[in-house]
């Protein structure tokens, strides 16, 4: 496991297309933001059991369930 410090308003890059940054450091919370293309699925770990296929669907797109903007799953089209 890769391990860096970081500062708020400072990010790390994965790929060449995913930018993890530290939008804000409250207390013992980090809130960060997350830049990576529609075909990237990002979703909290302890909500990845709370993933479901959505009814009517033939696609393999998921959604999972939360209000959490920043949790989301990427739609195939």
């Amino acid at each position: 496991m890769l391990v860096l410090s970081r500062k708020a308003a400072e990010s790390i890059l994965i790929g060449d297309n995913i930018e993890v940054v530290v939008v804000r450091i409250d207390g013992n919370r980090v809130r960060l933001g997350i830049q990576a293309p529609q075909h990237v699925r990002v979703v909290r770990n302890e909500l990845q059991g709370n993933v479901v296929k959505p009814m009517g669907t033939t696609s393999q797109s998921q959604i999972h369930l939360s209000d959490n903007p920043l949790d989301r799953d990427c739609m195939d089209g």
